[in-house]
């Protein structure tokens, strides 16, 4: 597992927790609107061994609550599990970030009692997953996620980057009804300034309003018991 990045103390990636933040490089998808870019496609400049990453976390463990795990896309990595469990020996709580393309690990990490919040992103209605997002051939793996995360997962959260032409009232009314009486269900802005992608994003196309979100909203809490704007 390659740890391209630690951000030492957050208040506001584990909610509710101080968290250290471990971000892992490499990802089976190309959202052109992606923030961690170089991690999608190997830019990033450091590889901080998971010893040091451990070590630095056991000292501090007294200060923190938990570990926040997110990439790129943790779950293509094996060495997440063995992760995990040292995590759990030195008593952290442990979130992790997917976006739902792996239904075997989330099942594994659920199954062994290796993470305490799940925070799985849905970038679109699941019949539009494909280019330039993804292999159209995910639909069904992000489905069985959801299931397994709102059936078994301690904790967890639905995300949605609302950004054109991915996300718009038709696309939000299909994802909600995916995830009927979910949790909680949580709406980003689009921010433009690093993307993966930016010659997909010229002019002003993918900017929703706040008004527009809003109404985004106001949609998604028709079918959701709890749906914020973070």
């Amino acid at each position: 597992m390659v740890v391209a990045g630690l951000q030492k103390n957050s208040l506001i990636d584990y909610p509710g927790k101080v968290s250290a933040v471990v971000f892992v490089a490499g990802c089976n998808f190309r959202c052109p609107y992606c923030h961690n870019p170089e991690l999608v496609v190997g830019r990033h400049t450091e590889k901080i061994p998971l010893t040091d990453v451990l070590d630095f976390i056991s000292q501090r463990r007294t200060l923190l609550d938990g570990v926040v795990i997110t990439g790129g896309e943790p779950t293509l990595w094996p060495h997440l599990y063995a992760f995990c469990r040292a995590l759990k020996r030195l008593k952290m709580a442990v979130k992790l970030d997917t976006n739902g393309s792996r239904p075997d690990a989330i099942r594994q990490v659920i199954g062994e009692g290796l993470v305490d919040y799940i925070a799985m992103d849905i970038k679109t209605s699941l019949d539009h997953y494909g280019p330039p997002l993804c292999d159209s051939a995910e639909t069904p793996l992000i489905r069985e996620s959801i299931g397994l995360i709102m059936e078994y997962a301690k904790d967890y959260e639905f995300r949605t980057t609302c950004v054109a032409p991915f996300v718009d009232e038709t696309e939000i009314t299909h994802i909600a009804k995916e995830i009927p009486n979910a949790r909680r269900y949580i709406l980003q802005p689009f921010r433009p300034k690093t993307v993966l992608d930016r010659s997909y994003f010229q002019g002003n196309r993918g900017y929703l309003s706040d008004a527009q979100i809003d109404r985004l909203r106001s949609i998604a809490l028709s079918m959701v018991p709890s749906c914020r704007i973070r």
